[in-house]
């Protein structure tokens, strides 16, 4: 394994802080909002009574993140929906450091392009505490996943959790990392 840090790791460091620095007037490198962590989370609704589409869900998500995905289970039981407490839902990875960074660098770069009609990610998926949270409709827009084995099209939600306190500030580090917003 090598260690050189992925090339937008790199850009961070070197562009975008300097950049919020003077955008926001921050005094001290530490002060400036930082890509945390990033959760990918897939549930599979309908397929959770089959715990091969569990099983195929989880291994999806391991080959696109890089990282093994763990299984959700229900918290509690919903009879409307024939889940028992403890059956699995979905699977979720949370990646941080560097196999953050290169998984952002793909999203952006390679899967995002790839989808059909695609305008830019929605401003408004901003949380209180600067986080953003947006869906992928479907997974094949990733090259670690063949079309041709796909039994069903499945879709994730991804969290790039910030934890600046602030949207403009969040929006900006995530516009400088390269992430395509519609025209605010």
């Amino acid at each position: 394994m090598e260690n050189r840090k992925p090339s937008l790791q790199e850009f961070y460091h070197q562009e975008a802080v300097p950049q919020m620095m003077k955008t926001f007037g921050y005094r001290n490198r530490l002060a400036v909002p930082r890509l945390r962590k990033i959760i990918v989370n897939m549930g599979v609704g309908k397929g959770a009574e089959d715990i091969k589409v569990v099983e195929t869900a989880q291994n999806e998500l391991t080959q696109i993140t890089g990282q093994k995905a763990v299984i959700t289970r229900a918290k509690k039981a919903i009879s409307n929906f024939k889940i028992k407490q403890g059956s699995p839902v979905g699977c979720r990875v949370t990646l941080r450091r560097r196999r953050m960074y290169e998984f952002l660098e793909r999203l952006v770069r390679i899967a995002l392009p790839r989808v059909r009609d695609f305008r830019g990610l929605n401003s408004r998926g901003f949380d209180g505490g600067g986080n953003y949270t947006f869906g992928i409709q479907e997974q094949n827009i990733f090259p670690e996943i063949e079309t041709d084995r796909l039994t069903r099209a499945q879709g994730m939600d991804v969290t790039l959790v910030i934890g600046s306190g602030s949207k403009e500030a969040s929006y900006e580090l995530l516009r400088l990392l390269g992430v395509p917003f519609r025209g605010k």
